[in-house]
């Protein structure tokens, strides 16, 4: 493999290598995890380094994403043979390339990498990638269709779970939350609401529920499943 190949080929595994940390971070963000701590986690399970032990019970704890580490973890084993192959090829592609050729072989590839990266990281593509990463991984993770629930933290009984709403059961529709009688008949706070992408916000009596809605809600678990007739799904 001549210079530039294995160049390009490098900087091409580098940009995948930056989709799928995007890809999972966003998949980490679904079942409930804060946009920092699930970049964090992805970036050590990608880099073979594990998941950090004082938040590891966030992972632990649920089900969902015990097996969506598991799975990053796999890729990170493939993308980083995948990187030191490459790299390898790169430094024995230098020892037979002439010097004129060193500037198109390494510098040119790499540049147009960087490039790219610089990009996709404006803000108005930025946001067209992270819709279309959101899509892809609801499709992933079966949350087109159904509503999700993600445990977050117990607090002695109870818990502060995350829930996805697709679809609006058939008791809670139209409805405001007070009218819902969440508290009262189901010892379930509903907390925040987050609606649109925008960033959540307190519920209050007058909310009314609407398909995308992503509540972090308190209660027992099972009971927040069962109100919410929601799942909790992986795959």
């Amino acid at each position: 493999m001549n210079l530039f190949l294995a160049s390009l080929l490098f900087s091409v595994i580098i940009l995948i290598y930056w989709i799928i940390l995007e890809l999972f971070t966003v998949m980490f963000r679904i079942t409930g995890l804060p946009d920092d701590k699930a970049r964090f986690q992805v970036l050590s399970l990608l880099t073979g380094a594990g998941f950090t032990t004082r938040e590891s019970e966030s992972i632990l704890s649920s089900k969902m994403r015990r097996k969506l580490a598991q799975v990053t973890m796999l890729f990170g084993y493939v993308f980083n043979i995948s990187i030191v192959s490459a790299f390898v090829n790169i430094f024995f592609s230098l020892k037979s390339a002439q010097v004129d050729n060193f500037f198109l072989g390494i510098v040119v590839p790499l540049s147009i990498a960087a490039l790219v990266i610089m990009l996709i990281r404006t803000r108005f593509i930025r946001k067209r990638i992270d819709m279309l990463l959101s899509q892809i991984a609801g499709k992933i993770m079966k949350q087109d269709k159904v509503n999700t629930v993600l445990l977050m933290d117990y607090i002695g009984h109870d818990s502060i779970a995350n829930v996805i709403l697709k679809k609006i059961p058939e008791h809670l529709q139209h409805k405001t939350l007070a009218e819902s009688r969440l508290k009262q008949e189901h010892s379930i706070l509903v907390l925040l609401v987050e609606r649109d992408g925008f960033k959540p916000e307190a519920a209050v009596a007058g909310t009314v529920f609407r398909p995308g809605d992503r509540l972090t809600v308190f209660g027992r678990y099972d009971e927040i499943s069962r109100v919410f007739q929601a799942e909790e799904r992986f795959f």
